[in-house]
Order: structure tokens, then C-alpha cells, then sequence
């Protein structure tokens, strides 16, 4: 894939149709239980969802969909390719859905996150985020529980 120095050249944009197929390959990579490829086509064709993608050398690197319903949005999704991982790709994820946000006059975002994931664990707290409930064995593939965390603005 070529060395890469930083995350300095990744642009974050809303997805569009041709990232699709891109977006699908980097679920199957990233999730244990993914989302097939009509499922992601259908959230970004529905009203309630914003998808966001991390490119880098033109070729989709992350991605992103966040759900906005009665001023409230959830965070359905965030992914970066283990490759890229570790480069801040997520923090310009979530900064991107934080304006966004922001802009919609969202006044709380939720999210659930494998328990065992730190890493992403650390990433939703440094924006912000609070453990608030646990879904016991929640996740498949392998089972685990689901941390539930709030963000929620003054």
C-alpha cells in the first residue's frame, strides 16, 4: 500500500454512490458481524443518516455514518483500515460528525463499542464521551458485552 507519513493527506467528505463498494470491502476487514452491501446502500439513500469517508491517495481509507432523529444523533458506524490505524484518521472521523452535529443542533450523541475495544474506548472519550450502560453480552464473533456512551452538550 506505500508507506504513509501522517494523516496530513486525508481528506474527510460525505460519502458518495461510488464509494460504496469501498466502504462495504473496509466493513467486511473491520467488523466481525458487517453490514452487507444493501444495508450500507440503504443508509446512504435514507433520510436520517450522514455518511462520511477518510480518503487517502484516492482510495477510501475510514469511514463513518452517524444517525440524527428528534435532535439526538447516534454514531452507527466508524472504521479505519487496520493499515491506517493509529495515524488520527478516527479523530478527523469524529471530528467531521462533531460539526456536523453541531450544526444540526444535535443535543446528545450516543454510540455502543465493544467493551474490549480500549482503543476506540479512548477515542469516543478524548471527544468527549461517558460510559452511561453495558448490554450484556451483546456483540457475536466473539461475545462480548456493549459499552453504551453519551455525549451530551450543556
Amino acid at each position: 500500500m506505500g508507506e504513509v507519513q501522517s494523516s496530513a493527506a486525508v481528506i474527510v467528505r460525505y460519502m458518495e454512490e461510488k464509494d460504496l463498494q469501498q466502504v462495504a470491502e473496509l466493513e467486511s476487514l473491520c467488523f466481525s458481524e458487517a453490514w452487507s452491501l444493501k444495508l450500507l446502500r440503504d443508509s446512504f439513500l435514507g433520510q436520517w443518516d450522514t455518511l462520511f469517508v477518510a480518503e487517502l491517495q484516492r482510495r477510501v481509507c475510514g469511514y463513518a455514518i452517524l444517525r440524527i432523529v428528534a435532535g439526538e444523533g447516534e454514531i452507527q458506524r466508524i472504521a479505519v483500515h487496520p493499515y491506517f490505524r493509529r495515524l488520527g484518521i478516527g479523530s478527523k472521523l469524529m471530528e467531521a460528525m462533531d460539526l456536523f452535529s453541531s450544526a444540526k443542533n444535535v443535543g446528545a450523541t450516543t454510540l455502543e463499542v465493544r467493551a474490549g475495544n480500549q482503543g476506540a474506548i479512548g477515542l469516543y472519550k478524548s471527544f468527549g464521551f461517558a460510559k452511561e450502560g453495558l448490554r450484556k453480552a451483546y456483540y457475536r464473533n466473539p461475545v462480548e458485552d456493549a459499552v453504551i456512551m453519551w455525549r451530551r452538550r450543556p
